[in-house]
């Protein structure tokens, strides 16, 4: 397959099906615990069946980690947080771990630096596997015998971080498959299917008005009351009266602002956008575009395909959707008025289970597909909610750390867990990242 064109520059997750994996209940019971850990630690396994062992060490830029390093950190986690403060006796099966796959937690201690991980030929993908497999077995023992709470609780959150792994997983492999020069397909999904006629774009009418966002912070001991603390608490917005658009923007719509030199007007872009632009010489379309023979190609995970012009545009950055909403006379909604209209929206799009590994337009009318398929950017700083609280002690570097300069995202995607996303989750990233499977529904005010 060719290689991708690209402007000057460009540069800086046995065959098994993963629908084949046990589901998990969305709300488990502290009986249940047990079975709903080994359900996601088998997903992971089901998700690298189809690798070969060259794949697991590949890191192609410092943002996406190895298959392997995603197995063993996850199997960390559990090890640090659960297995060695509260199962007497606990013996790691290697210490030296503990500093390899720590992923960026300084109160727990140093950490090999994150963007040598591809570098790690050692461990080898046998060794972390007996390294899940210890740890498992140990959880087993935990799980079975503990009359802790505070076991149950920290079990939920290991859970939620392996899915939100899972997802990374998944977008990272891309990323490394995408930019080999064979462009290989991942070996669970298919090839994508064009789109169904999208239709011209509309738009719900909403009141705005007082309404509530977030969760209340509880100690989540069943799987529906769960949330992260960057979701917490739940407080109360004004909206001015506002529109959102009932799908997101497609190719062929995104492929006319490129038409029109939309990656060559400033007045279209943030001036951090134009930098970007200009001092990385950023790509001139979405990652993983091509255009040969007078044809825009985009890479899937099912391999390159002639461009789905129906389909949503993808892999885009908050840049280039804050651009394009401008050239489009529309705008960013901001994460209040993306929860608000959520609660009232339609069908929904493509999750991890449905195997499909690329969002579409099957989910029609209004409102829809604000849940799956994609990733979306809003126009909201990452923030603390008012009377935010981070996690005591080492967790509470889980997500308060890391709000500065990123921009939040809603809704999940076609490589999200369904189990694992609320209305009120709050994905970040930094405006220029377009790795995940992000993508703009238009906003504008009433």
């Amino acid at each position: 397959m060719p290689l991708p064109v690209q402007c000057a520059g460009e540069g800086e997750k046995q065959e098994s099906s993963v629908t084949q994996v046990a589901q998990r209940p969305e709300d488990t019971d502290v009986g249940d615990a047990l079975a709903d850990f080994q359900l996601v630690r088998q997903r992971s396994r089901s998700l690298v069946a189809p690798l070969e062992v060259e794949d697991f060490g590949v890191q192609p830029m410092a943002d996406a980690s190895p298959p392997k390093w995603h197995l063993a950190h996850t199997t960390w986690f559990f090890e640090t947080f659960l297995l060695q403060p509260f199962l007497a006796g606990y013996q790691p099966l290697d210490a030296r771990y503990s500093y390899l796959f720590n992923s960026y937690y300084n109160g727990i201690g140093a950490q090999f630096p994150r963007a040598r991980r591809g570098q790690l030929s050692r461990p080898t993908v046998a060794e972390i596997m007996a390294y899940r497999d210890h740890v498992d077995a140990a959880m087993a023992t935990l799980v079975k015998t503990t009359a802790d709470d505070e076991v149950l609780r920290r079990l939920v959150l290991g859970i939620h971080h392996e899915e939100q792994h899972q997802e990374l997983l998944i977008t990272d492999l891309k990323y490394a498959f995408g930019h080999n020069p064979l462009q290989p397909a991942y070996g669970h999904a298919p090839a994508v299917a064009a789109s169904q006629s999208a239709g011209a774009l509309t738009y719900s009418d909403l009141a705005g008005g007082l309404v509530e966002i977030g969760r209340e912070p509880l100690a989540a001991l069943r799987r529906s009351s769960f949330s992260f603390d960057n979701e917490t608490p739940r407080h109360l917005v004004w909206l001015e009266p506002y529109r959102l658009a009932d799908r997101c923007v497609t190719n062929a719509e995104y492929l006319a602002f490129m038409a029109d030199d939309g990656y060559g007007r400033p007045e279209l872009w943030l001036a951090d956008g134009w930098a970007w632009l200009q001092q990385s010489q950023a790509p001139c379309a979405p990652l993983y575009w091509f255009e040969e023979d007078g044809r825009w190609w985009s890479y899937t995970l099912g391999g390159p395909q002639v461009l789905d012009l129906e389909g949503p545009v993808c892999h885009i950055s908050g840049y280039e959707a804050d651009a394009y909403a401008r050239w489009a006379g529309a705008r960013l909604p901001n994460e209040a008025e993306w929860e608000a209209a959520a609660a009232g929206s339609g069908a929904e799009g493509a999750f991890l289970e449905d195997g499909r590994f690329h969002p579409g337009n099957a989910a029609i009318g209004p409102l829809a597909a604000m849940r799956g398929d994609l990733w979306e950017w809003t126009s909201s700083a990452y923030g603390p909610y008012p009377g935010y609280r981070p996690l005591p002690g080492a967790l509470g570097e889980y997500n308060g750390k890391f709000m500065a300069n990123q921009l939040v995202l809603r809704g999940g995607s076609c490589a999200t867990p369904r189990a694992h996303l609320r209305d009120s989750y709050r994905n970040f990233f930094y405006p220029p990242d377009r790795w995940q499977f992000t993508g703009v529904r238009l906003a504008q005010d009433a």
